[in-house]
């Protein structure tokens, strides 16, 4: 399975506005968060897009829907878990280990976890410092790298595909923990010589450093990454374009995961299906609110990357629109 991503420019981040109900509609009025990842990357900005499209008929479903920065994938899942986030992104390899019950989960599988929709591809995107000259990811042995913060999807899929190559966090000479906003800058700074980070394209956490200090894409491949997608159900072989980025010409072959949207069992169906209401009936306005959203398909999106079952909700709206039987 090859996934290619359009070649679309940046768009600046979205963000929620919300508008106060008077009178006894705002006392009915139901509160809902979708937990999201860093505010560069595109989980916020999808977030925030699913909220402007819900918060536009909150008059009439009484749903009020905000996003909240979070730590990644597996933070929403077991915050979702906790009862604290009502819905939340998840990579799709993050998702398929809570319901199966292995590795960040291998004390017991989230057997309640619903999946909501796919979204957008996410590339395993590996950026160096100019000075770094790195070619490949072997050439990070002995370098300063950033992991990912533990809780996120991406330290979560690095683990992974560190084990897959035979590496330890000992082979880097650093392996910092940094959260996703915080390495662009620290790689601009020459705190750091690269870093790994899961993230759909075009993104502002990866324009930021290509741009301001010509940070280089570096291609993630290789026997072990091939050995990983023939293996794995989650991952696909990714092309990220040449161009989309400052400085960076050349297409950039990688691997990755989907986007997917979860939330638990015990989140009101009503409640989900007018998340999920929202989201495709306005769907060629959801599409432009992010180009990481530009190319998606509604047939896709109601099974790519999806391991757990379909939230109650979610499955009423489609068996309406004949997605799924």
């Amino acid at each position: 399975m090859r996934l290619t991503l359009a070649s679309t420019a940046a768009a600046a981040l979205l963000a929620c506005t919300f508008a106060a109900t008077p009178g006894a509609a705002q006392a009915q009025q139901k509160f809902i968060t979708i937990g999201t990842g860093g505010v560069t990357g595109v989980y916020y900005a999808a977030g925030g897009a699913i909220c402007r499209l819900v918060n536009k008929d909150r008059a009439k479903h009484g749903i009020r829907c905000s996003v909240e920065s979070t730590g990644g994938s597996v933070f929403n899942v077991n915050t979702i878990k906790a009862g604290e986030l009502d819905l939340g992104f998840a990579q799709s390899d993050v998702q398929f280990n809570a319901t199966k019950g292995v590795a960040q989960f291998k004390d017991g599988a989230y057997g309640d976890l619903r999946a909501v929709f796919s979204v957008h591809p996410e590339p395993f995107t590996v950026v160096a410092r100019k000075e770094a000259g790195a070619k490949g990811f072997a050439d990070f042995k002995g370098k300063r790298f950033n992991v990912g913060n533990p809780g996120s999807g991406t330290r979560a899929s690095m683990e992974e595909m560190l084990a897959a190559m035979g590496w330890k966090m000992g082979d880097f000479s650093l392996a910092s923990e940094l959260k996703a906003d915080e390495h662009g800058p620290a790689l601009c700074d020459g705190k750091i010589d690269g870093f790994y980070y899961a993230v759909g394209h075009p993104s502002a956490n990866i324009q930021d450093p290509t741009t301001s200090c010509g940070a280089q894409l570096v291609p993630l491949t290789g026997a072990a990454v091939d050995k990983l997608v023939a293996d794995k159900p989650y991952y696909a072989k990714v092309t990220i374009p040449g161009g989309l980025y400052p400085n960076n010409p050349n297409a950039t072959p990688t691997y990755g995961v989907l986007a997917t949207v979860v939330a638990s069992s015990k989140a009101p169906a009503d409640t989900v299906y007018q998340v999920v209401k929202a989201v495709f009936d306005n769907f060629d306005e959801f599409k432009r609110l992010h180009p990481a959203l530009a190319n998606l398909s509604p047939q896709n999106m109601v099974k790519d990357g999806l391991s757990a079952p379909l939230h109650e909700g979610a499955l009423r709206y489609y068996k309406e629109k004949g997605w799924v039987k």
